[in-house]
């Protein structure tokens, strides 16, 4: 379908979908073909999580936004990103003569709200 469309800047290029097509779930044989091809999926996530906007507002020229809602929930919940994410990163890190895996991690203390008061009241306001 890709071809069938004018591309959009979130559009994975032949170079990103050969590296990231490998880590998604093989379609199920045996079962119905697919009906929308995995890379529109993909390019339909990526449009949705680029700009910002709802799946209901996915344009009409990607698969509907119910499927590519749907893929994108089922990956969710299998791994898929996070597998997805753990190896781009350790060949990131090996590119760049780094171990794969982190070995620490920084936390920026200015993005976490502090109070004299603890627990419960902290968040109470001022009427107690």
């Amino acid at each position: 379908m890709k071809d069938k469309r004018k591309s959009y800047p979130s559009d994975l290029s032949d170079g990103e979908w050969a590296r990231l097509e490998v880590y998604l779930p093989m379609v199920k044989s045996g079962g119905r073909p697919a009906k929308y091809d995995r890379r529109e999926i993909v390019n339909g996530i990526f449009y949705v999580l680029r700009t910002g906007g709802s799946w209901r507002m996915l344009p009409h020229d990607f698969p509907p936004w119910e499927s590519v809602y749907g893929y994108f929930r089922r990956w969710c919940e299998a791994g898929v990103w996070q597998q997805v994410h753990d190896h781009l990163r350790g060949e990131w890190r090996t590119s760049v003569g780094r171990d794969p895996c982190p070995s620490a991690a920084a936390l920026d203390s200015q993005s976490v709200k502090t109070t004299e008061k603890g627990g419960v009241k902290a968040g109470m306001g001022t009427s107690m």
